[in-house]
């Protein structure tokens, strides 16, 4: 499993992976001591998890997040119980307090086994495959920030995206936090198999549609799963019909 260590502190960082030599299997890849660095390695080494200290110099933890197109585990790390509040707030993978303790990072390191032993069963039961055209699928990740509130959220627990101006509304559980992208940019980075526009103020997540009706003017009305109904106008119909074998 392959590792990042992102600290301003050079200190905390050998600290860590002096900690971290007990589990050869992990592998740390790359140290960082700050985002802009950490950003580039990141979306270069593609790691399994980010070991990141919340507050830093420059752009902070949470602004690094931010700024990802496909976020990876994270376990933040910080000396400060405000930060390490709102990262469980967050529901990061998972949060050390400095001085790290070893009990505590072991504990960390197995819940990290076993999440990534569930994604592989699910994923040889998945008949979706891996995209290497940089297309976000629905076993992707995503850091989603509304104010002061955070959110780590694969992207199959997404129901609907709705454009609101210059922003996108996303909609998983009962939240719909607001962020700042268009649609047309949003359709751009999702997979078209997964994620279809169907007017000009929608992108439906398909594996939420439950039922389908014929609409108005050659269109369609979709039902999804959490009672939504949106509707597929007629300039997209035949592209649905196509997609959905209709």
């Amino acid at each position: 499993m392959k590792a990042i260590i992102v600290d301003d502190e050079r200190l905390a960082r050998q600290e860590l992976k002096n900690l971290l030599a007990e589990y050869p299997q992990l592998q740390i890849v790359a140290e960082c001591n700050n985002a802009e660095s950490a950003k580039k390695k990141i979306e270069v080494l593609k790691p399994d998890l980010v070991f990141l200290d919340i507050q830093m110099p420059g752009k902070n933890g949470f602004e690094l997040l931010e700024d990802l197109e496909v976020i990876p585990r994270v376990v933040f790390t910080t000396a400060y119980d405000e930060y390490a509040l709102k990262a469980f707030e967050v529901s990061a993978f998972d949060y050390l307090l400095k001085p790290i303790e070893t009990e505590r990072l072991k504990e960390t390191v197995a819940k990290l086994e076993e999440e990534i032993k569930e994604d592989q069963e699910e994923g040889e039961t998945s008949s979706e495959p891996k995209l290497g055209n940089g297309k976000l699928t629905a076993e992707d990740r995503v850091f989603l920030k509304d104010g002061n509130r955070c959110w780590f959220v694969k992207l199959s627990e997404v129901s609907v995206f709705e454009s609101e101006g210059n922003y996108v509304k996303v909609f998983f559980e009962q939240n719909k936090p607001l962020i700042l992208r268009s649609l047309n940019n949003l359709e751009e980075r999702l997979d078209e198999r997964t994620f279809f526009r169907a007017n000009r103020k929608f992108i439906v997540n398909l594996a939420w549609v439950e039922g389908i009706e014929e609409w108005f003017n050659g269109g369609f009305r979709l039902s999804l799963r959490d009672g939504k109904q949106i509707e597929v106008s007629r300039r997209q119909a035949s592209k649905f019909k196509e997609m959905m074998s209709l």
